[in-house]
């Protein structure tokens, strides 16, 4: 990898490659674009094959992290780190007071938080060395567990794609096919029982859709049924790629909406749903209520104002549609364009001169 013409093209500001003897660190901080404000992203330890590959995940991840905080309309920046290592027998309270060190050395340019192969135990050691993390204990004062806020902000997303699709927001008579039957889509099936949508459930865990048969009435389907089951909103919540060239065809749905991650398995496959008529919410843009639940921790978390802000996600995703018709381009490219259209005019706005004390101006003979 040409790692400067890489950055470049994408407009990276930072890499940072961090190691430590004594603890066994090393690690790997990519800020891309703090333009809004600090960069925030979660910290990710795992086994990679090589130095290189680590290396892309955090630039991948870090430009994602920028387009999810500009298009929840946070004033934060995106970034990612990366800790080579297995998150079962590497870590150490060493290891990560060490990577706290790295973090406060950025002295509040990258803010971290758990990701995978992380806990909000490791967040607490990191805690230790640096104020700039989120998604600690709540005994610190932060928010602990986001699932339940991340569930509502897919809700919400779930209702402005269904208005979209049907003229009105109701889910009440809707059949859901829920995929994945984790801690957030267990809480977004609670809401959208209590709206009285029909729902379909599975999950490779058999604990799990159990459960959720149990607690709201939902219908049990092997995992390869999902997709062709006769429903009204498709919902995925577990793996990403699952829209792609084995699946479309399957569908009965009319609305894609969920809490899973890189659901397209290619962005061809979001020009193919857009073309066939589905009605898509962007994953990054639906599922940014955890995103939103820890930024509001940065101002001393008030849970009630989290939600609030969470609740804007139902405005995200109508504006999504809105730019999808004034530009003719399916809503994947419509969520890239509006987080793009708003970091470009802060850019803009912030082109004023800002007397700097350390300026050429300031200094005397």
């Amino acid at each position: 990898m040409k790692l400067f013409e890489y950055m470049e093209k994408y407009d990276y500001e930072e890499l940072l490659l961090c190691q430590d003897k004594a603890s066994g660190l090393k690690a790997i901080i990519c800020i891309h674009d703090t333009t809004l404000g600090p960069a925030l992203g979660g910290c990710r330890m795992w086994t990679y094959d090589s130095e290189e590959e680590a290396i892309e995940d955090a630039l991948r991840l870090a430009r994602g992290m920028t387009y999810k905080a500009a298009a929840a309309g946070l004033n934060l920046g995106g970034g990612k780190s990366v800790i080579i290592g297995d998150p079962r027998k590497d870590k150490s309270e060493a290891l990560f007071r060490a990577f706290g060190r790295f973090v406060q050395g950025l002295n509040g340019r990258y803010i971290t938080a758990e990701d995978v192969g992380t806990t909000v135990e490791d967040m607490d050691l990191i805690h230790e060395e640096t104020d700039y993390v989120t998604g600690i204990s709540p005994a610190f004062g932060s928010s602990g567990n986001p699932s339940p806020v991340t569930a509502y902000g897919v809700y919400k997303g779930m209702k402005a794609t269904v208005r979209q699709a049907w003229g009105d927001d109701s889910l009440e008579g809707k059949t859901i096919a829920v995929q994945g039957v984790g801690n957030v889509a267990y809480n977004l099936c609670r809401y959208l029982h209590e709206e009285g949508a029909r729902l379909i459930v599975t999950d490779i865990n058999q604990e799990a859709v159990r459960r959720a048969v149990e607690a709201f009435g939902a219908r049990a389907v092997d995992p390869n049924e999902i997709y062709s089951v006769e429903c009204d909103i498709f919902a995925p919540c577990a793996l990403g790629g699952v829209i792609n060239d084995e699946t479309i065809p399957q569908l009965k749905a009319r609305v894609i909406a969920g809490a899973a991650n890189n659901v397209l398995r290619e962005e061809r496959h979001g020009d193919q749903i857009h073309e066939l008529g589905f009605y898509y919410a962007p994953d990054y843009v639906i599922n940014a209520g955890g995103l939103i639940n820890v930024a509001d921790e940065l101002l001393g978390y008030n849970r009630d104002r989290a939600m609030r802000k969470v609740e804007t996600i139902y405005d995200n995703i109508e504006k999504v549609f809105e730019i999808s018709r004034r530009d003719n381009i399916p809503t994947y490219r419509a969520a890239d364009r509006m987080a793009e259209e708003r970091i470009q005019a802060m850019k803009n706005a912030r082109s004023t001169f800002l007397q700097n004390p350390k300026s050429i101006l300031n200094m005397k003979e």
